[in-house]
């Protein structure tokens, strides 16, 4: 009988294997496959768990809305880009600009005085005939994409990445800066994960004399109390930093031709989902998110774009990657990505 019962409960382990292989063999994307399954396929994937079956009914109810909304883009004709199901794929578009965003105008900051003296008009505002395209990635100077995780800290790792280009470009060894010593440490009108402003984390750097690396001040996606003995380590540092003249897209095509830029955007629900392509909306001017511009080009179609460095990983977009549409009539630019740019100077 004992040994009925074990071969009994090894069936059913199998069997049970063998039901979840196939879920896991799914793909979320497949537009052929049941909800259900695409949902479970999607929960492996992201390991995602929940705390009872009343939040992932919730859940998948979220899920199943967002699909529906992905699928029906994808499938509305010729698009310039395309939509995929991602990590943030259970969440509301309110939810997830709550908690991925945070990038706040540097107007508002400027409201009060920066410890700082104030920057000097952009230093490539007479640059003449910057290249055809650039890419930063292709010359050393970009660092793998990182992830803020839950933590409105994009502000953060706009001006990292920036740094970083920059500290690379003078000719120093490309290293990983700390985004947790700004969240921790510069709480100076920002604030932590409930977000921050990209002039006020330059100033900061400036008044500390420099950054630690990643590995010495580590990156946690929560705000803590500032370690003062890591922030004595500075492992690269800058001098200012600049605007770029707002609302021109050509002023800031003269500033990537030399170095990474920091710009606002606003990130809604195409944001959340982008997978690939060239980005042309729909999207406003309320500007909410901060990312790296690292380069510029055109396609194969003849649309000219941006090389957006994003800090959802390389889970998001296009290997952590976003092109938005350049050149165009509006002169904010997309998703007002001319507004306020700005960029370190060593």
């Amino acid at each position: 009988m004992a040994s009925i019962l074990k071969l009994l409960a090894l069936f059913c382990f199998t069997c049970l294997m063998l039901c979840c292989c196939a879920v896991a063999n799914y793909d979320p994307n497949d537009c052929n496959q049941s909800i259900g399954n695409r949902f479970e396929a999607w929960m492996a994937k992201y390991n995602r768990t929940y705390r009872d079956e009343g939040e992932k009914w919730r859940r998948f109810e979220i899920f199943k809305e967002n699909v529906d909304f992905i699928d029906a883009f994808n499938q509305g004709g010729v698009q310039s880009y395309a939509l995929a199901v991602n990590q943030f794929a259970d969440l509301t578009n309110k939810e997830f600009v709550s908690t991925y965003t945070g990038a706040k105008p540097s107007n508002i900051s400027r409201l009060s005085p920066p410890s700082a003296p104030s920057p000097p008009p952009m230093r490539y505002a007479n640059a003449r005939g910057p290249p055809r395209s650039v890419d930063w990635r292709d010359r050393g100077a970009v660092i793998d994409v990182k992830d803020q995780g839950p933590c409105g800290s994009c502000w953060a790792f706009a001006t990292v990445a920036t740094i970083e280009g920059i500290i690379k470009i003078k000719g120093n060894k490309l290293i990983s800066l700390s985004e947790q010593e700004l969240v921790d440490c510069s709480t100076i009108v920002n604030y932590g994960c409930n977000g921050g402003f990209v002039d006020r984390a330059y100033d900061f750097v400036i008044q500390n004399g420099g950054l630690n690396t990643e590995n010495g001040y580590p990156y946690k996606a929560v705000q803590g109390f500032c370690d003062y003995g890591n922030l004595l380590f500075r492992a690269a540092s800058i001098s200012n930093f600049h605007y770029v003249s707002p609302n021109s897209e050509r002023e800031l095509k003269k500033a990537v031709a030399r170095q990474p830029v920091s710009i606002y955007v606003e990130a809604g629900p195409y944001w959340q989902f982008y997978s690939k392509g060239v980005f042309k909306g729909p999207c406003g001017t309320a500007l909410n998110h901060a990312i790296a511009i690292v380069g510029y080009g055109e396609d194969d179609t003849g649309t000219k774009y941006w090389i957006g460095k994003n800090s959802w990983s390389s889970w998001w977009g296009d290997d952590g990657y976003i092109f938005l549409e350049r050149n165009i009539e509006a002169k904010e630019g997309r998703c007002g990505l001319a507004m306020e740019p700005m960029y370190p100077v060593v």
